[in-house]
């Protein structure tokens, strides 16, 4: 009985060990590119004067890259695990109402204030682990990522709350680095065309080069805009197709603090480290500062304590005269 359980486990194991290894070929694909791209003009095209600047961008575009690559993905902490004792309650039954129930008495007592497009706690039957605000099942990586954006093939990693900053700052570099190969060779490629170099093969590298820099550029431009704007929106690529819930409804700018607080929540307070690949991420990626559009008397009173310990700050930003007027009416009762 037990070799036939291990016969059948070991076809799985070992398409495991495929996926991963196959996963790897856009990584390596990206780092052959940059390896033939930096062959090409030190070696080949060997412009002194602009190699200073040249090795500036690629040493930036190379510390971001493998800094997301090697990043692991932050999971939900311990409290987010369902103590023994419901977690027995949650595996007996098997009437949904029921387990939802368990969930909700669990959830008091945390920092969680999304929840299913139907209402219901966000709980993660894989993971075992009641789902974090903004926190999403990786199917790819099969664990639940803090504050989840996407999983990047071409890194072989989720994207999310332990190195966004190194992605966005990689998309920065990457970006940064073909525009300046791409200035820099456009005069070679000119004379390329009009026959002006010497007929040696230096000359197709000069051609593919300038092909491939543009071509990046123009890819790599769009993508990095776009996330730019998440940032400043302080939303995922997630939350910008799905709007996250809260109990009274989705809310796109639920997690929205203003533009300079956006910014900070992903490269950090302190300015002289924002261009740098070093974590400097705000919070820890269990629990977020929210946006409270329509005010939830809830939500506050389980923000402002949590545990009977300590206090989670939950910012109101109004987004008219009348969500001020209803925030200033508000007195909740925290006796």
């Amino acid at each position: 009985m037990v070799r036939r359980i291990g016969l059948k486990m070991a076809p799985r194991h070992v398409l495991r060990c495929c996926q991963r290894s196959l996963s790897w070929i856009p990584v390596i694909f990206i780092n052959l590119v940059v390896g033939w791209s930096y062959y090409a003009y030190v070696v080949e095209l060997c412009i002194l004067s602009y190699l200073v600047v040249f090795h500036l961008f690629f040493i930036m575009f190379i510390w971001s890259y493998w800094k997301t690559i090697c990043s692991r993905p932050a999971n939900p902490s311990k409290e987010f695990c369902l103590p023994n004792v419901e977690k027995e309650q949650y595996e007996k039954e098997e009437h949904p109402d029921t387990q939802q129930e368990i969930l909700k008495k669990v959830v008091v007592g945390l920092p969680v204030y999304t929840r299913t497009g139907t209402g219901a706690v966000r709980y993660c039957d894989r993971c075992l682990v009641i789902k974090p605000d903004r926190c999403h099942h990786c199917s790819t990586c099969d664990m639940c990522v803090l504050k989840m954006d996407h999983h990047c093939p071409w890194v072989n990693n989720c994207v999310g709350f332990s190195n966004y900053k190194f992605f966005v700052l990689f998309l920065a570099y990457s970006m940064l680095y073909c525009a300046f190969i791409a200035a820099t060779v456009l005069q070679y490629f000119i004379k390329f065309w009009t026959n002006q170099l010497p007929d040696t093969h230096a000359k197709f590298h000069v051609l593919f080069l300038f092909f491939v820099a543009a071509m990046f550029f123009i890819s790599i431009l769009s993508l990095f805009s776009y996330h730019l704007w998440l940032v400043g929106k302080n939303r995922t690529t997630i939350e910008a197709f799905r709007a996250p819930v809260f109990r009274n409804g989705p809310d796109k700018n639920g997690f929205s603090l203003g533009f300079s607080r956006n910014m900070a929540e992903v490269f950090g307070d302190q300015k002289k480290y924002w261009m740098f690949p070093i974590y400097t991420s705000n919070g820890d990626g269990n629990s977020f500062v929210t946006r409270l559009v329509n005010l939830d008397p809830e939500q506050i009173a389980v923000g402002l304590q949590i545990n009977g310990k300590r206090l989670f700050m939950i910012s109101f930003i109004p987004d008219s005269v009348n969500d001020l007027a209803s925030f200033m009416k508000f007195k909740p009762d925290l006796s």
